[in-house]
């Protein structure tokens, strides 16, 4: 009996040990902690949404089901280090949350504190990109990463088609690690940022200002501003004062204008100056119901803050109310999933034991990894809209609205989505619909700019920091007429310097400039390298006779060329005289057999179709062969007098003196040119020509033709001759490849035009081999190749580029003017169409003529054959007289063995039908004289 006492006992206390861990009993109360700056502009607004929350969910008994939360804040004070030791004491103090911090800075710290005693960090305002989960698994962020900031802005600069961006921070974790993502961002678009003005987080005016002029002095007039509100309207103050908020500066800045507008607005008449024209972005929140409630009850809110000022509710406000509304949600699921509240000691901790500080009260909260994951699993909807957290751990639908500053208010000009990217659609409509982030469906509406323009800026300006651009020039020994320096002086002419000197007074800004020569006065200084020291920095342009090549490309960005300009092969030449068989030239030998066999083929043709109906084309056989020569040869002169009588003949005879026409057109062209135009004669026929012998090659020293002639032909170093001077140039051609010389040289088309202006002895054979250009050469991503370009295009526009030419290279041509190369013969490549038409043609007009012709031939010679002679022979005999007949005696003839045929088979019938009486009778007969 007290055997079973003892086990009902046992069971009953067993049983409800399950129960109680299965339903934990709820505390009356759970610990959350909050780190603000009270008086910052998102702290004050912050401090108002926290404790409001708080009040709504404690006063909600179906979320936390009895127990509340006891909020405890601190004020860091604007102070880092403050902000460390008051994350700290709450740690010692059994909190199982903390809202904050509130500085990205600071997270970065306290992040470390919270991996290790498992403590969730929820922050509303640390929005620096770097703040990872995979390196802080504790850090939570309940508001937009700024790395969508970032995309939004890089999206905006693209959008306008901007190149480079000049970016002013504040140089903290904060700021750094914001402006590394724009850069990136940038980067994805083919943009960057060119100048980086960091700022201290307690800039004073001058520090400001002496940043802003370094800013003032760069290129770029495209400015993001990346900073607190209590720094940036300093900034926009600074600038304001030194003449950067007029027409040609275009401001963004990221969404701590938009926190200071919807704080403190309104602003003061000179704030609200300062920042005219500004574009700003403001953290879209989706329009609801309870959003609307808890902006109408904002004023009461504030009231009761007593602050003496009106505050604002900006977007962090709302994020900081959704956040103790997450927590709540977070909390509820880990009482439900039977969570503890319960703490232990770090044994880390233990090793640095010892001293005045007081470790031993910082404990791990045990139950830290399963409220993160409640935390990380709430999906809910708050004042700010749909709230919860994709696989990487940022909110969903990330969105931005595009603010433009006007006057005393602001204007919408359109929104960000990462849906979409830029777009005058609300972001709640794009989210519905599939990605789409291809340019031509980006679209905001109109600006209005600093300096109140609606023009587009363009961006940049030359950089007015007192330092003169840096012009390298070629110091050339020959072609002196494109660029030269003028002796004892430090200046330059020609047709280049020219050139470049027209294309920059169109510019609409000043540039100053300096050129400094390139090359020892004694060589050809080489393009390529004077392209690789604008790489390297020595200067900031080249002009000059530089080509645009491949190569070079990579190193500089040139501009619009203004010479168009190849490879091409200049050798000697001589005159061609006519002769007495000049007439003879116009067709080469295969040209004038190929003619001579058509023309007789084409005789015979005719004389086939027409010789048995046609008394021209019959007669004794010598008539009939001078009749086929006659015929053949008088239809090159459209003079034959042989009409043609058959279908198939007058076909083929307008067809045949078509292809005449067009011989005897091309013909006569051909010899005018032979007999009125000087012919020259050279054995090198082009580039191909001397890709297949072995002979010296000349070209000119420090040209690109070398490299080509290696590189992309494969032609041995050991062929190529380096000549310097124009008079190299003619001894090395006079004198060839038997003595020393070269057989032809290599060069650009304007030297070769030049040299050959005075020196009719040689000429350009062949065709040019390649396609390029001169151009003028800039740093990478220099803005003045846009405008150089576009001022060398006006110049070709208005005639000025021709003058320009004209006047340095139209010298007085030479006698040979007019003259050309030997021209090639016509062949019959060039005439094979013609001859293929027509001799098909041919052909099948004597296939359809010998079918019917052998048809007849077997319809009217039908009789048996004789038994003493060859029936082969004898029917081949039979044909070819049939063939030399006349076509009127074979109708006739043929109309005469069909009446014959008729007779016959009439005598036929009547012979049958008197047999048959004769028989009948006899028949009758033998039967009277058999009877009876």
């Amino acid at each position: 009996m007290k055997l079973l006492f003892f086990v009902l006992v046992l069971l009953a206390f067993f049983n409800g040990y399950g129960v109680s861990k299965s339903t934990p009993t709820r505390p009356d109360f759970v610990s959350i902690g909050s780190i603000l700056s009270f008086e910052s502009i998102i702290g004050k607004v912050a401090k108002v949404a926290i404790e409001a929350a708080v009040e709504d969910v404690n006063a909600n008994s179906d979320v936390l089901g009895g127990t509340k939360l006891k909020l405890t804040l601190h004020d860091t004070n604007f102070s880092g280090f403050l902000g460390i030791m008051e994350a700290i004491r709450f740690m010692e103090k059994e909190t199982i949350a903390l809202i904050g911090p509130q500085s990205s800075v600071t997270t970065h710290v306290v992040s470390y504190f919270a991996n290790e005693l498992q403590i969730p960090l929820l922050s509303f305002s640390s929005t620096d990109p770097t703040l990872s989960p995979l390196q802080f698994p504790f850090f939570v962020r309940t508001s937009i990463n700024d790395l969508f900031q970032m995309a939004a802005i890089a999206d905006i600069i693209n959008y306008y088609g901007w190149r480079e961006v000049i970016a002013i921070y504040v140089d903290d974790d904060y700021g750094r690690n914001g402006i590394a993502a724009l850069s990136d961002q940038l980067s994805a678009r083919s943009c960057k940022i060119s100048y980086r003005a960091p700022l201290k987080s307690r800039s004073s005016m001058d520090e400001i200002r002496d940043a802003l002029v370094q800013v003032a002095l760069t290129e770029s007039r495209i400015l993001v501003v990346h900073t607190y509100p209590e720094r940036g309207i300093d900034i926009m103050a600074t600038a304001q004062y030194l003449g950067m908020m007029n027409e040609g500066y275009v401001w963004l800045a990221t969404n701590w204008l938009s926190t200071l507008l919807d704080t403190n607005a309104p602003l003061s008449s000179e704030a609200t100056n300062n920042i005219q024209g500004v574009i700003t972005l403001r953290i879209y929140t989706a329009e609801s119901k309870s959003k609307k409630n808890f902006i109408s009850r904002w004023n009461n809110l504030t009231r009761k803050e007593e602050t003496g000022t009106s505050i604002g509710l900006s977007t962090y406000g709302l994020y900081a109310y959704d956040t103790v509304w997450l927590l709540a949600h977070a909390i509820d699921t880990f009482f439900e999933r039977e969570g503890n509240i319960s703490f232990s000691s770090d044994p880390k901790l233990k090793e640095l034991q010892g001293g005045t500080l007081n470790l031993n009260a910082m404990s791990i909260f045990n139950g830290g990894n399963l409220l993160l994951d409640s935390i990380l699993k709430v999906n809910m909807t708050g004042v700010t809209g749909p709230f919860s957290f994709t696989s990487d751990r940022n909110l969903i639908l990330p969105a931005f609205e595009v603010i433009n500053i006007i006057g005393s208010g602001t204007r919408k000009v359109g929104y960000w989505s990462n849906n979409s990217g830029l777009s005058v659609q609300h972001p709640d409509t794009l989210y519905t619909n599939p990605p789409d982030l291809s340019s031509s469906n980006k679209k905001l509406y109109p600006v209005i700019w600093p300096g109140e323009t609606t023009l587009k800026p363009r961006g940049w300006v030359f950089p007015h920091n007192g330092r003169h651009m840096t012009i390298g020039v070629p110091n050339r020994v020959s072609f002196l007429d494109f660029v030269a320096q003028v002796p004892g002086t430090d200046m330059f002419k020609g047709y280049c310097i020219d050139v470049f000197s027209a294309a920059i007074s169109l510019l609409p800004y000043a540039v100053p400039y300096k050129m400094i020569s390139y090359g020892d006065g004694h060589n050809n200084p080489s393009p390529t390298e004077l392209i690789r020291l604008i790489t390297s920095g020595v200067f900031d342009a080249a002009i000059g006779d530089i080509a645009i090549t491949t190569n070079r490309t990579r190193m500089a960005d040139f501009t619009q060329p203004f010479v168009e300009s190849g490879l091409v092969v200049v050798a000697p030449i001589t005159k061609v005289h006519s002769n007495a068989l000049a007439f003879l030239q116009p067709f080469d030998r295969k040209m004038w057999a190929v003619m001579g066999i058509f023309f007789l083929f084409m005789g015979v043709v005719v004389w086939i179709l027409e010789h048995r109906i046609n008394d021209n084309f019959r007669g004794p056989p010598r008539k009939q062969f001078i009749t086929i020569l006659w015929f053949s040869f008088s239809t090159l002169f459209f003079a034959h007098r042989e009409n043609t009588f058959s279908t198939l003949g007058r076909l083929l005879v307008i067809l045949w003196l078509f292809v005449v026409l067009i011989i005897n057109s091309s013909y006569t062209a051909s010899l005018t040119s032979i007999l009125t135009v000087q012919q020259l004669s050279s054995p090198i026929k082009g580039i191909g020509s001397l890709l297949n012998s072995k002979d010296p090659i000349g070209y000119q020293q420090g040209s690109f033709a070398r490299d080509y002639l290696v590189g992309e032909l494969g032609i041995h170093e050991s062929r190529l001759v380096p000549l310097k001077l124009p008079e190299d140039y003619v001894k090395a051609l006079r004198d060839g490849p038997q003595n020393g010389g070269v057989a032809a040289l290599i060069d650009e088309r304007a030297y070769a035009e030049v040299f050959l202006s005075t020196h009719c002895e040689f000429s350009i054979v062949g065709k040019e081999f390649t396609k390029n250009g001169w151009g003028f050469a800039f740093q990478r991503d220099s803005q003045l190749v846009v405008d150089m370009s576009t001022a060398i295009l006006k110049l070709s526009e208005n005639g000025d580029l021709q003058r320009i030419h004209d006047k340095w290279l139209l010298r007085s041509a030479c006698s040979l003017q007019g003259a050309k190369l030997e021209a090639d013969r016509l062949s019959v490549t060039s005439f094979q169409g013609l001859f293929l038409m027509c001799g098909l043609a041919c052909l099948l007009a004597l296939l359809i003529y010998f079918i019917k012709m052998i048809c007849q031939f077997k319809r009217l010679n039908s009789e048996p054959e004789s038994p003493g002679e060859s029936s082969q022979s004898r029917r081949l005999r039979k044909f070819f007289s049939f063939f030399d007949e006349r076509e009127e005696e074979v109708q006739a003839r043929s109309i005469r063995r069909q009446l014959e045929c008729a007779s016959t088979r009439s005598v036929d019938q009547n012979e049958s039908t008197n047999s048959m009486k004769q028989t009948e009778t006899s028949s009758n007969k033998s039967t009277s004289f058999g009877g009876p």
